[in-house]
C-alpha cells in the first residue's frame, strides 16, 4: 500500500469516528504533522475524501468537514439498497454456483449461531457485523457487474450506508435482537430467492432490506447522547 493510499485510509478513519466536529476546518499542515507525512499526500487525501462527499472545499479552497443532513443518509442508504437489488436479480439470473450457495450457506449458519444467544454480547454484535458484511460482500462480488460494484464502493464510503453501519446499538433498547433475527430471516429469504431463480422476488428483497437500517438511523438521531459513545460518527449527522 502506497503513502498516499494510507494517508487516505487514516484521514477516512479518523473522519468517521467523530475525531473533527462537523463544518472544522482540515488544515493541511496540522493533518499531515498528525499522520507523519508531507503535505503532498494529505492534500491528495483531502481531494478524494471531496469526491466521495466526506469534506467539501469553502470559496477559498480549504477543505472542511462535510455535515449530513438525516435525508442525506437515508437517501444513501436508499441507494445501497437499489444497487444491491440490482445485484440480486443479476446473481439470481446467473444462477447460483456450488461454492456461492456454500459461501452464502455459511453466512447464514454463523448468524443463526451467533443470534441464538440471549441477551447478545458485544462480541456477538461483532460477530455479526462481520457475517453481514460477508453475505453483502459475497452476493455484490457473484452479480458480476464491476460498474455495479463500483458504485457500490464508492457510496459505502459515506457515512452509514456500508451494510453493518446502522447495525442496532448494544445495550439500547429490548428489540435490537428482534430486528437482527428480522434482518437475518431477510438473508434467508434472500437466499431462497436467488437457488429459485426468481430475479424479480430476489430485487425486491434485498432492495427492502436496507429498512432496517433507515429505522436504526433514525432510533439513534432519536437518542443522540448514548448512541455517540459507540457510533462517534453519528456527530456528522446535523438535524433531525
Amino acid at each position: 500500500m502506497s503513502l498516499q493510499e494510507t494517508v487516505l485510509i487514516q484521514l477516512r478513519d479518523l473522519i468517521l469516528r467523530g475525531e473533527f466536529e462537523p463544518g472544522q476546518r482540515l488544515a493541511e499542515q496540522q493533518l499531515a504533522e498528525r499522520l507523519g507525512a508531507s503535505r503532498t499526500p494529505v492534500r491528495a487525501a483531502l481531494v478524494t475524501l471531496e469526491q466521495e462527499g466526506l469534506v467539501e472545499a469553502n470559496e477559498t479552497g480549504k477543505f472542511l468537514v462535510r455535515q449530513f443532513t438525516p435525508r442525506e443518509v437515508a437517501d444513501a442508504i436508499a441507494v445501497r439498497g437499489h444497487l444491491e437489488g440490482m445485484a440480486a436479480r443479476l446473481v439470481a439470473e446467473h444462477g447460483v454456483s456450488r461454492q456461492l450457495q456454500a459461501d452464502l450457506q455459511a453466512c447464514l449458519d454463523e448468524g443463526d449461531s451467533v443470534l441464538a444467544a440471549n441477551p447478545l454480547t458485544y462480541e456477538s454484535y461483532a460477530a455479526y457485523a462481520a457475517m453481514n458484511d460477508r453475505f453483502h460482500a459475497v452476493v455484490l462480488e457473484a452479480c458480476g457487474n464491476r460498474a455495479l460494484q463500483r458504485a457500490v464502493t464508492l457510496n459505502d464510503k459515506l457515512p452509514f450506508a456500508p451494510a453493518s453501519a446502522m447495525l442496532p446499538m448494544q445495550g439500547t433498547v429490548t428489540l435490537d435482537r428482534d430486528w437482527m433475527l428480522y434482518a437475518h430471516r431477510q438473508h434467508h429469504m434472500l437466499f431462497a430467492a436467488l437457488k429459485a431463480g426468481e430475479g424479480a422476488r430476489a430485487q425486491a428483497l434485498a432492495t427492502e432490506h436496507v429498512e432496517v437500517a433507515q429505522m436504526n438511523m433514525r432510533m439513534a438521531l432519536e437518542r443522540r447522547a448514548e448512541t455517540e459513545r459507540v457510533l462517534p460518527a453519528i456527530r456528522l449527522v446535523v438535524g433531525r
